[in-house]
């Protein structure tokens, strides 16, 4: 039975695309539940592995755009050190996120400064630069494995 995050997750995902006229394809609301049902990040081809329970023989292409889709409408964050994604834990609108990553059991908590600290922001400022979005992970030890 799928857990409530990933049922809340998914029926936001719905109403998100209803809402914009974006196209949600099977391949798009698979990825996406098995990116959100899932307790630590997932790499594409755990993904592709997970999708052939869903979809006729699913090629890498089919993750890679599903996973871009995702992306770009904010549902799903890339940890970058990592090589894998997660479900946005929030209301998918934020511009900035930062990932505390466990070392040991790999669990990651998402948090939201959605401004840049003043230190950062002079850095972005003296460079001429605009930022847009920003994330910053750090890795250590969870609460349970601490």
């Amino acid at each position: 039975m799928p857990k409530q995050e990933n049922i809340t997750f998914l029926n936001a995902l719905d109403k998100f695309c209803a809402a914009e006229g974006a196209r949600l394809t099977d391949a798009r609301r698979h990825v996406a539940s098995i990116i959100s049902a899932s307790d630590k990040p997932i790499g594409a081809y755990e993904i592709l592995d997970q999708l052939g329970a869903y979809l006729d023989k699913p090629k890498p292409p089919t993750v890679y755009r599903a996973i871009e889709f995702l992306i770009e409408n904010n549902f799903i964050h890339r940890i970058e050190s990592l090589n894998a994604y997660i479900a946005c834990s929030t209301d998918h609108r934020h511009a900035g996120s930062q990932f505390l990553i466990c070392n040991k059991c790999s669990k990651v908590i998402e948090s939201h400064l959605c401004s840049l600290p003043e230190s950062l922001k002079g850095v972005v400022n003296n460079a001429n630069f605009t930022a847009q979005s920003w994330n910053v992970e750090i890795h250590g030890l969870c609460a349970g494995c601490s």
